[in-house]
């Protein structure tokens, strides 16, 4: 949006909501869990990663060559991967924020709470626009990970679900946030950050 966030209130818009982003967990499980399209995306596909998950380590048990322990290494190197790709989907996001038009941008992480964020300071995001910044990291690596999974040959296999299902795991923030928009997307919620202080604000349009 081409607005500035002190101009929010003078273009009709009051404050809905705020997110220390040391609460973002907490946030985040509250509105991962209401009934929206997102939410319920989120469920899905993790449920259908994990019987994916199922079905490749139960392929061929019947096999003399069937073993299981080189199933469990090989997913667990990809478990291993997924985390080596949080830098990745931060970085997405931030490309997703300057195409729409946000320049100054930044990253923030805690550690003890296992959480990354990328910021955008004072840059005011619409849903629409808040859309292609969430969910830009889930496409891009899920449609890489799902072509390499016809690619690889079947020791491989279990690699990538791992990384499949770790990632899609971790992208609760990002499908949290999300279902917090779907949630009062009626009151046509804005978004900016203040790096500064650390907090996220939600605005809403006043009918």
């Amino acid at each position: 949006m081409k607005i500035k966030p002190e101009e929010l209130e003078d273009n009709g818009y009051i404050l809905l909501d705020s997110l220390g982003h040391q609460e973002l967990v907490p946030f985040i499980q509250t509105y991962i869990k209401k009934s929206t399209k997102y939410s319920i995306t989120y469920y899905l596909c993790n449920f259908f990663v994990f019987i994916l998950a199922g079905y490749a380590f139960m392929e061929g048990f019947d096999k003399p060559s069937y073993n299981i322990e080189n199933r469990l290494t090989h997913f667990c190197y990809g478990l291993g991967i997924a985390f080596v790709l949080l830098p990745i989907h931060e970085y997405i996001h931030v490309l997703a924020y300057k195409s729409q038009g946000a320049t100054n941008t930044s990253y923030s992480a805690n550690i003890k709470k296992f959480y990354f964020m990328a910021l955008a300071d004072k840059f005011v995001a619409n849903k629409k626009e808040f859309e292609i910044i969430a969910l830009s990291p889930f496409v891009i690596i899920t449609s890489i990970l799902s072509i390499l999974l016809c690619l690889v040959n079947a020791t491989w296999t279990l690699t990538i679900i791992g990384i499949l299902l770790a990632h899609t795991s971790m992208c609760s923030g990002d499908f949290g946030l999300l279902s917090f928009f779907e949630f009062y997307k009626n009151k046509e919620p804005v978004t900016y950050d203040d790096v500064e202080n650390g907090i996220s604000y939600f605005y809403q349009k006043v009918e």
